[in-house]
């Protein structure tokens, strides 16, 4: 139970601090999104190839409905919601990043009602209004923090993307969990993504722009080790041993963990509106999850 919930923390951790690593990398070197994504991925690449291959070793073939869902769910979950992030961290602080990412358990609650033909009760429209009263307050903030308020905009539309992104690939990835085994999935879903993002690369930028300056690289290295293969294994134990709902709890430490780091190391300000804004999602988060 305890290395569970320490596993849990820790993805809750990697995953928090991968805004942080992106808008650091900004501010040492004019990279663009789409390289620094690159970088990431080709360091990543390795071990979720590894893992692929050994998780597919003896296992049934993919069928072509189940190789077209990996690669619509691949682009969706890891490079769509990834190219929208990095985009949006140009813009806002990294608090207001994560409190609009962490909004996606809302939005897959939307997505269950819209084209599952799911029913929301009142606690789910509860659990909407508080998320989105929080995204408001945070809003505020930074608007009121920013000399440029369309940028304030233009950053959360990208990041409620790459939150929506998410949000469908989770509602569509259930069912291919099941049917490949979690590891298979997401190694699988990952290599999708990585060539999506290699595509999109090759397609606007020159081979030269993968010259950077030593610090980008060790950015890129950083988020691949700490806030891609770390969190995202750690989290699959973590389910294993603690269950996904004591683990999607522990998450919620995420959005108060990127406003700590954001204020320490990106000395981004901390506002009452703020941490009313990252309270108010966190109990729309943990409603939306309650059993019963």
């Amino acid at each position: 139970m305890t290395v569970g919930l320490w596993l849990a923390v820790l993805a809750a951790f990697g995953f928090s601090f991968k805004s942080i690593l992106v808008k650091l990398a900004y501010a040492s070197a004019p990279v663009d999104a789409v390289t620094l994504l690159a970088l990431r991925m080709a360091f990543a690449l390795p071990v979720f190839l590894w893992v692929g291959l050994r998780s597919s070793r003896g296992a049934l073939p993919l069928q072509r409905r189940d190789w077209l869902l990996v690669v619509a769910l691949g682009l969706l979950g890891y490079y769509g919601a990834s190219i929208f992030d990095f985009i949006g961290l140009r813009y806002i602080s990294a608090g207001l990043e994560r409190l609009i990412l962490f909004t996606y358990p809302t939005l897959v609650v939307l997505i269950g009602v819209l084209f599952l033909g799911q029913s929301i009760g009142r606690r789910e429209w509860a659990a909407l209004a508080l998320c989105y009263l929080g995204i408001a307050a945070a809003f505020a903030h930074d608007l009121g923090a920013s000399l440029d308020s369309a940028a304030v905009w233009i950053g959360g539309g990208f990041v409620f993307a790459s939150s929506l992104s998410y949000a469908l690939y989770l509602s569509g990835s259930a069912r291919m969990i099941i049917r490949l085994g979690a590891a298979r999935f997401t190694a699988l879903a990952m290599l999708v993504s990585t060539a999506a993002t290699f595509g999109h690369f090759f397609a606007t930028q020159p081979l030269a722009a993968l010259v950077q300056p030593l610090p980008i690289y060790g950015y890129g290295l950083a988020m691949a080790i700490f806030s891609t293969v770390i969190p995202v294994f750690a989290q699959s134990v973590a389910i294993r041993r603690i269950g996904s709902s004591r683990a999607a709890l522990i998450g919620m430490l995420g959005p108060l963990l990127t406003i700590a780091l954001g204020a320490w190391l990106l000395g981004e300000s901390i506002s009452v509106w703020q941490m009313i804004g990252a309270l108010l999602v966190i109990a729309g988060v943990a409603l939306v999850g309650r059993r019963g």
